[in-house]
């Protein structure tokens, strides 16, 4: 949905506040630090997306690539049948957006109110041609998105509905910066899209998994992690 160039001063197509310069690096350190995060921080802009809003359409040209400053984003496919796979969740740190060709093979949205750093993908481009450890960072961001495409492609294809909430559980642990505790910004829709089940199982396993005494369930959203070895052997 992002089609014109940050420079420009009409308004874009996406329904959001007008881009402000991210403060500098020294001012506002860069999510994870490193000479990437301090390129996008320099060099990005920041914008806002509303719930639900998207960011970027499925076979837009890839020009930009994003960072999420805060709140969250699901990244998604379209199928011939109405059905909605979701191929990742990004939360504040990550970077997407970054494709191999030059169109974007997925849709971008918001899933709460999310804020975004937009770079140009040029700019990305150029500055790691001049910087071997900002090369190094990207060429690592691309292994790690191709690593988490094969674990989705083996949950999808081999696991049953109690692996793959096992599997999505540790997944979000792993990002969490509470240990032990999973605050999920995303809908029970959401996750039954992204593991390839319907809401009414992810409810249900969600229900055996707290009944089993591995997890347990204060909200819809909150999740505490009671027995991790035996999400782990769940997921082995």
């Amino acid at each position: 949905m992002l089609t014109r160039t940050l420079a420009e001063p009409h308004t874009p197509r996406t329904r959001v506040s007008n881009p402000a310069p991210v403060a500098s690096a020294r001012s506002q350190p860069a999510i994870g630090g490193g000479p990437l995060a301090e390129v996008i921080a320099l060099c990005g802009a920041l914008m806002s997306f509303r719930r639900n809003e998207e960011i970027y359409g499925e076979d837009e040209p890839a020009d930009y690539v994003y960072q999420v400053k805060s709140g969250a984003v699901r990244t998604y496919k379209l199928l011939n049948d109405g059905r909605r796979q979701i191929g990742a969740f990004h939360l504040p740190g990550d970077i997407f957006g970054l494709e191999a060709g030059n169109e974007h093979r997925l849709t971008a949205e918001a899933i709460s109110d999310a804020t975004v750093i937009v770079i140009k993908r040029g700019t990305l481009v150029s500055q790691a041609a001049r910087n071997v450890e900002i090369a190094r960072e990207l060429w690592a961001f691309t292994a790690r998105a191709l690593e988490h495409l094969q674990n989705l492609m083996l949950l999808l294809g081999r696991k049953n509905a109690q692996e793959r909430v096992a599997a999505f559980l540790l997944e979000m642990a792993s990002r969490a910066p509470e240990a032990g505790a999973v605050e999920l910004p995303m809908s029970r829709q959401d996750i039954a899209d992204y593991l390839g089940l319907t809401i009414e199982t992810v409810s249900r396993t969600l229900t055996q998994l707290e009944n089993a005494a591995t997890i347990e369930l204060p909200s819809s959203r909150r999740i505490l992690l009671r027995n991790r070895t035996a999400l782990r052997q769940l997921n082995a």
